[in-house]
């Protein structure tokens, strides 16, 4: 679907993709099965997690749905019910059987947990400090200042308040009055967004960029707007079909040196994904994470729930391959560059309030994902001026800076180039060169 060039493009250039709630008819069973969880369907109402029996269970975010034709959707997924690893972990831990999460108290991996599992917590404590992460999602979330302190005073993070200068919410024109009409699904991506940058970079300032619209030009416009306001490290959540319009979406929207720009990799499953097949970003797949009894005390593989769902990834149909990728199966851009948690039965815990039973919710996702190495990017320092920081990772490759995944796979792809969709050591598609290990990976 989305490696094969569209007949006729949309006026925007994106193609609308099967979504999830075709996806969650079409993968429910396998999913029961395996006894790892059900994507339920993406129109489910925004209520509290419950859990009935250990399966998670979880729900597309609704800006999952592209609104209009064209539009590109966010990597979001909600978890609905069942016990996640962190609850199981806490229980494991506590001696107490777990119980049915509810709004009121956190049931997904928290700034700790992060930061302990990508060898993060000393940079975290350190380092930051005059860095800002920007944030591009569509759309206003009117509590995302008051959610984001949530968030951070439950988990002892510094202040990070438009008063006190840390936080800052813009239009794509940069406006700080005139914003997008409020959305709630849209609102649920910002919450994790923001979470997630603050979890892994806490002395980081936040810069939330609201496009007017999913278009790729107001998103585009967005991303522009967040470096011309000083931001060096950017996120993207979100993606659609790849068009022939990409390079010139690329040369107009993210041909920035010296900023690292992360875009999530999709959550369907094989296939590549814009922008995440530009050339100039990096492309952040995800990965299933639990503890364990290693030297790390964490285990990592390949995010993939059915054929339908799980971390994106593939060669790209139009962006040319940049010099720094090697890899012989794919002529062109291959995705994904790196990668970090991103299955929603090991996900993270995000405070949220509009449009839902104001509590916590524990989100997975590609959108997880993509705020992390941003974070870690910022943790490492600003980028040097005009380099394009995912070459880093490729002069990092194979080191102890990077936790190589070797299992899982996120589809079927041509047995010539197997590694674009199944985890092995070294490069491969749905990981990249791994998680993060520290920030040595991350810094020119």
């Amino acid at each position: 679907m989305r490696t094969t060039p569209p007949n006729s493009p949309t006026p925007s250039g994106r193609r609308p993709r099967l979504g999830r709630i075709g996806s969650a008819l079409l993968g429910t069973a396998t999913l029961v099965l395996a006894g790892l969880g059900t994507a339920a369907h993406a129109s489910a109402a925004p209520t509290a997690p419950t859990a009935t029996s250990s399966k998670v269970t979880w729900t597309a975010t609704p800006c999952a749905t592209p609104k209009h034709k064209g539009d590109l959707t966010c990597n979001s997924l909600r978890v609905t019910g069942g016990l996640t690893a962190f609850q199981k972990h806490r229980a494991q831990a506590d001696g107490i059987t777990p119980k049915a999460a509810d709004a009121s108290t956190p049931s997904g991996y928290g700034p700790s947990d992060l930061q302990d599992a990508y060898g993060l917590t000393s940079a975290a404590a350190s380092n930051g400090s005059g860095e800002t992460i920007a944030i591009v999602d569509a759309y206003d979330d009117p509590n995302a200042a008051a959610d984001l302190a949530k968030y951070r005073s439950y988990y002892g993070l510094p202040s990070c308040t438009t008063s006190n200068g840390c936080f800052k919410k813009v239009s794509q024109t940069g406006s700080t009055t005139s914003l997008p009409t409020a959305d709630s699904g849209w609102a649920e991506e910002e919450s994790l967004d923001l979470d997630m940058a603050s979890a892994v970079c806490p002395q980081c300032n936040i810069l939330l960029v609201e496009a007017k619209s999913a278009s790729m030009a107001n998103l585009g416009t967005a991303v522009n707007e967040a470096v011309k306001l000083g931001a060096k490290f950017v996120s993207n959540s979100y993606g659609g079909g790849e068009s022939s319009s990409d390079s010139t979406y690329d040369s107009s929207y993210f041909n920035h040196p010296g900023v690292a720009i992360t875009v999530s990799a999709g959550d369907e499953g094989y296939g590549a994904e814009y922008p995440a097949a530009s050339k100039y970003v990096t492309a952040v797949g995800g990965t299933a994470l639990s503890t364990a009894s290693n030297s790390r005390g964490w285990t990592e593989k390949v995010w993939n729930t059915s054929s339908t769902e799980g971390t994106g990834s593939g060669c790209s149909a139009y962006d040319a391959k940049p010099t720094w990728q090697t890899d012989t199966g794919c002529s062109k851009r291959a995705i994904a560059d790196t990668s970090a948690v991103a299955d929603p039965a090991t996900g993270v815990s995000v405070y949220d309030s509009y449009g839902v039973t104001a509590g916590w919710y524990t989100f997975g996702g590609t959108s997880a994902s993509s705020p992390i190495i941003a974070g870690v990017y910022a943790l490492a320092g600003t980028p040097g001026s005009g380099t394009y920081p995912s070459k880093d990772i490729y002069n990092a490759a194979g080191t102890s800076a990077l936790n190589d995944v070797t299992s899982g796979s996120n589809g079927t792809c041509s047995s010539s180039a197997s590694y674009l969709c199944t985890a092995k050591s070294g490069y491969d598609g749905p990981t990249g060169w791994g998680t993060p290990e520290g920030t040595g990976a991350f810094t020119g």
